[in-house]
């Protein structure tokens, strides 16, 4: 079953964040109830994945301008059939920032976000079902702006609300304090 492994997954996170039992359970029953859950064809909506990626002195965080929202956000994107989500998650920095050398500091997810996807072109409104994981960078920390980007910065973790109000960046800011070191 392709879906075995981000079930594991959100079962985990789901006995870790009882806070977060609504999302949680969403995410469970969506998966669940939809085998196409990593491929975008699947129009109500599908997986996605994120990183919250931090300087290796874990003081700034890398966000991007994306393109298409116009928003600062966290580098991530589309599963594209891959049934590996964290997977997807270190695909997407890799191409969205050139930066390679990471070591995943959570535990599992990090974080889980579902949010609206506004209707564009041929693309119908659908939900992202996002899978997010925290990641430190090991050696260089010189990012390249990929096309999906108007830019990307290293921001300070005291400056975040300078750049977004996004409810669920600022979410996972406060998590940041709560990460193993």
């Amino acid at each position: 079953m392709h879906r075995k492994n981000i079930l594991n997954l959100l079962q985990e996170y789901l006995v870790q964040h009882k806070d977060e039992e609504n999302i949680t359970k969403r995410f469970i029953k969506f998966v669940e109830e939809n085998s196409e859950c990593f491929n975008r064809t699947l129009l109500k909506g599908h997986l996605t994945g994120s990183a919250w990626l931090l300087n290796k002195n874990r003081t700034h965080v890398l966000l991007t301008h994306h393109k298409k929202l116009n928003k600062w956000l966290q580098l991530g994107g589309h599963a594209d059939g891959d049934s590996d989500i964290l997977n997807v998650a270190i695909k997407e920095v890799e191409e969205e920032s050139g930066l390679t050398d990471l070591t995943m500091i959570s535990n599992g997810i990090f974080d889980l976000d579902a949010h609206l996807i506004p209707a564009r072109k041929d693309e119908p409104e659908h939900y992202h079902y996002d899978v997010r994981f925290a990641f430190v960078t090991n050696g260089n920390e010189n990012y390249i702006v990929s096309n999906e980007s108007f830019d990307l910065q290293w921001i300070k973790l005291d400056d975040i609300t300078k750049k977004t109000s996004e409810k669920s960046i600022l979410r996972m800011l406060d998590k940041t304090s709560k990460l193993p070191v």
